[in-house]
């Protein structure tokens, strides 16, 4: 069984930055592939970006690309968000996920709140 901790995420003003980390344990088949997805309030669940084990392949929603960043420390077993010209519609919980292959996200984490304010 996978566990994932997230840590990061808090408030931040229209145009600033923040980072999420999500630290991964059990198999390590079961975290082959890892990304984030966010779910505002009152709305479906999204996949914002995810990476290859490698970390070669990454893939983000239209939304995020060019100002979220997706890394991943395959020897700390931890996957990075690094975000950055927030916007308030930003604002969500933001959950780390992962699985044994891209787009097969199956263990989630707990989600931490990112608040972007105007």
């Amino acid at each position: 069984q996978v566990q994932l901790v997230e840590s990061g995420g808090g408030l931040v003003q229209a145009g600033g930055s923040l980072s999420l980390a999500c630290a991964a344990s059990g198999r390590a088949g079961d975290y082959y592939a890892m990304a984030w997805f966010r779910q505002a309030a009152g709305k479906e669940r999204e996949l914002v970006a995810q990476i290859s084990w490698s970390g070669r392949t990454t893939v983000y929603a239209d939304s995020v690309r060019g100002r979220f960043t997706i890394a991943r420390d395959s020897a700390k077993n931890t996957v990075y968000l690094q975000m950055n010209s927030l916007k308030t519609e930003d604002t969500a919980v933001y959950f780390c996920a992962s699985g044994n292959a891209m787009n097969a996200f199956a263990s989630w984490g707990q989600g931490t709140q990112v608040t972007v304010s105007s």
